[in-house]
C-alpha cells in the first residue's frame, strides 16, 4: 500500500523492521524519561506502554521538567494461570521496579506500573527468567488468550484449557525482535529475511483478542471478544467449540460510526479444527481490516462492512473446510463465584475477591504480602479471572487450613461479606496513568460502592446480585458495555449512565444519561432500585427487569434467542 492509502501508524510498521524501530536506542538514551512517538507504538507488540502520571503533570509543567514518564509492563499468561515461583517473580519485580502493586487486568494477566525507563528492560527479563513472556500482550495482533477461570469439572474443561494455551503459543509473531532489544540475543543469520507468515510486515489493523469460555459460565465474556470458542461439552467429552465472532467493546465518544458490538455465533468446529479457524479469521481480517482509519479497523467492523455471509465463506474457503452448524449451549452467569470449591480430582479452589484487581499492602490490608505468604507455601497454582480476582487453585485437602489462615491473616477474607453488587464490580485503571482516561475508574469504584450499597439496602436488594462496570472512557477495557449498570467517563466527576445488558454477557446495554454527575446517577439508579424492588418477578435480574418493564427498549441479541432460550 502507499503511504496515502494507509495510517501514519501503518507507515510505523511497515517501517519497523518487524517492530525493532530505534527502540534500542531510545531506551539507552539518559537524556529523557521518555521513547520516541513512533517508538512508543512500538513498544505495545512489547508488551509495554509509555504513560506518565497524570497527577503530576501541572506540577511538572510548571517546574519546567518533563512529565513524570513511567512504563506499563503487561504480561502474556495464557488462561490466567501460573506457578507459585512466577508469583514470586512478578512480586519481586513489582517491589523492586515498580510502584509495590500488581494488578489484575480484565484479561486474566498482570499489569506493573509505575517501572521506570531504565529499569523496564531488566523488568521484561526477569519475568522472562521466571518463563513469563511480555510478547503481544499489547499492539497489533492477538493478544493474551483468555479463558474460563477454573476449568476442573471435568477433564473436558482441563481440555478447553489446552486449547487456549495453544491458540496462544501458535498465534504470537515470530519476530526475533523481542529476543534482541529484551533478552540480548544477537540477529540471527539470515535475519534479514525474517518474516511474519501470518501477521505480515505490518502485523493487523488493530488489536485482536480471543476468549474462551466453557459452559453455563461466561466468565470471559466471550461475545465482547474478536473471535470466541463456546466448549460443546457432552457427557464429560469435549465435542468442539461453538465459533463467534466480531465482537468488540470500544467506542469513540460523538462517533456513531463507532460502536461495540457483540460477537455473531457462526458454526462449530471440532477440536482439531480450532488452530486453522483463528488463522484463518486473523487472515480474513489481515487482507480485509480499514488500515487507512484505525477507529474502524477492528473485526467488528469489517465484517459489518462485508456481510457476515460473505466474511463466513472468504473464511471457508480458506481454511478449506465448511463450519458445522452451531450446537445447543446455555450460559447462566458472567460473574465468579466466590469461597471454596471441589475439583473432580479431589483438589480444592479458593476464589478471592480483589477489588478493581489491585493488589497491594496497606496497613489494614497488606494483600501483596498476604499472596507473596501464599504462594511461598502454595503447592497447585494461581488463576487469574477476567473479573479481576483471583484464585487459589489445586489445593490438596491438607492443606486448605494453612491456606485459609494465611487468607484471614492477611484480611484477603473480604468475599465472605461482599454484597451482591460488590461482588460483580469491574473497573479499569483510568487516571492517573491512563492516558485515555476522561474521568476517575478504579479510584472512583471504592468512592461508588458504599452509596451504592446503600441505596440497594433501602430497597431490600443489598444481596441482589448486579454486574456493575466502570470506564474512564469509552474505549471499553472493563467490558462497561455489558454492564447491568456502566459508567463511562466524559470528564472529571462527569459519566454517562448506561443500563439494561443481561447478566449472562448475551445483550450490550443501552445509554439512559449522558454526561451527568455522581447525584443524578444516584438519583437515577434510586428510582430504578424502587422499581425493581417492587415490581421484579421472581428470580429477574435487574438488567432483564429494566428491558421486561418498558424502561428500556427491548434490543436484539447477537446471537440467536434460539441458541440459549
Amino acid at each position: 500500500m502507499s503511504d496515502s492509502t494507509v495510517s501514519e501508524f501503518e507507515r510505523i510498521k511497515a517501517n519497523s523492521r518487524f517492530l525493532r524501530g530505534t527502540l534500542v536506542k531510545g531506551l539507552a538514551d539518559p537524556i529523557t524519561g521518555a521513547i520516541s512517538d513512533d517508538d512508543n507504538k512500538l513498544l505495545k507488540f512489547h508488551g509495554s506502554y509509555q504513560q506518565d502520571d497524570r497527577d503530576l503533570r501541572e506540577e511538572r509543567r510548571k517546574q519546567k521538567l518533563e512529565p513524570a514518564y513511567q512504563f506499563m509492563a503487561r504480561a502474556r499468561l495464557a488462561g490466567g494461570v501460573l506457578s507459585p515461583a512466577q508469583w514470586l517473580a512478578f512480586d519481586h519485580i513489582a517491589r523492586t521496579w515498580a510502584n509495590h502493586t500488581l494488578r489484575i487486568t480484565t484479561r486474566q494477566t498482570f499489569q506493573l506500573h509505575g517501572v521506570l525507563k531504565r529499569d523496564l528492560k531488566r523488568s521484561i527479563a526477569e519475568m522472562n527468567k521466571a518463563l513469563v513472556s511480555t510478547i503481544a500482550a499489547c499492539g497489533d495482533v492477538n493478544r493474551n488468550v483468555v479463558a474460563s477461570a477454573n476449568p476442573v469439572a471435568t477433564p473436558a474443561h482441563r481440555l478447553a484449557y489446552r486449547w487456549a494455551e495453544r491458540l496462544s503459543e501458535h498465534l504470537k509473531p515470530k519476530t526475533r525482535a523481542y529476543h534482541e532489544i529484551w533478552l540480548d540475543e544477537q540477529l540471527i543469520a539470515g535475519g534479514e529475511e525474517e518474516s511474519e507468515p501470518l501477521y505480515g510486515p505490518t502485523y493487523l489493523p488493530r488489536k485482536f483478542k480471543i476468549g474462551v469460555a466453557v459452559p453455563p459460565s461466561n466468565d470471559v465474556d466471550v461475545f465482547a471478544q474478536d473471535l470466541g470458542f463456546i466448549a460443546i461439552i457432552e457427557h464429560g467429552e469435549l465435542l468442539g467449540f461453538n465459533v463467534a465472532i466480531g465482537g468488540g467493546m470500544g467506542a469513540t465518544q460523538g462517533d456513531p460510526s463507532t460502536y461495540p458490538r457483540l460477537g455473531s455465533v457462526t458454526g462449530f468446529v471440532v477440536p482439531e479444527q480450532l488452530l486453522r479457524t483463528a488463522e484463518g479469521v486473523i487472515e480474513v481480517q489481515r487482507d480485509h481490516g480499514d488500515r487507512k482509519e484505525r477507529k474502524h479497523a477492528r473485526l467488528k467492523y469489517t465484517i459489518d462492512r462485508m456481510g457476515l455471509a460473505a466474511f463466513k465463506a472468504e473464511l471457508e474457503q480458506r481454511i478449506g473446510f465448511a463450519l458445522q452448524p452451531s450446537r445447543p449451549y446455555r450460559f447462566d452467569h458472567n460473574g465468579d463465584r466466590y469461597g471454596w470449591t471441589e475439583g473432580d480430582d479431589g483438589r480444592w479452589h479458593l476464589t478471592l475477591h480483589i477489588e478493581a484487581g489491585r493488589l497491594a499492602d496497606s496497613p489494614d490490608q497488606p494483600h501483596l504480602s498476604g499472596l507473596r505468604a501464599i504462594a511461598e507455601a502454595h503447592q497447585g497454582d494461581f488463576r487469574l479471572t477476567c473479573n479481576q480476582n483471583l484464585i487459589i487453585a489445586n489445593v490438596p485437602t491438607s492443606q486448605r487450613a494453612h491456606i485459609d489462615a494465611l487468607v484471614a491473616e492477611h484480611k484477603l477474607d473480604g468475599y465472605r461479606r461482599l454484597s451482591g453488587i460488590r461482588r460483580h464490580a469491574v473497573a479499569c485503571v483510568a487516571l492517573p496513568t491512563c492516558g485515555l482516561a476522561m474521568a476517575e475508574s478504579e479510584r472512583y469504584l471504592p468512592q461508588l460502592l458504599p452509596k451504592l450499597e446503600m441505596l440497594l439496602e433501602q430497597h431490600g436488594l443489598r444481596d441482589e446480585p448486579i454486574l456493575l462496570r466502570l470506564s474512564g472512557c469509552p474505549n471499553g477495557c472493563s467490558r462497561p458495555y455489558l454492564g447491568e449498570i456502566a459508567l463511562i467517563g466524559r470528564a472529571i466527576g462527569r459519566y454517562d449512565l448506561r443500563l439494561g445488558a443481561d447478566f449472562a454477557g448475551q445483550r450490550l446495554n443501552r445509554t439512559v444519561r449522558e454526561n451527568i454527575d455522581e447525584a443524578e446517577i444516584l438519583r437515577e439508579l434510586d428510582s430504578l432500585f424502587a422499581r425493581y424492588a417492587a415490581e421484579r418477578t421472581e428470580q429477574e435480574r435487574f438488567g432483564d427487569f429494566l428491558v421486561r418493564s418498558g424502561v428500556l427498549p427491548a434490543a436484539r441479541h447477537a446471537i440467536d434467542a434460539e441458541v440459549f432460550a
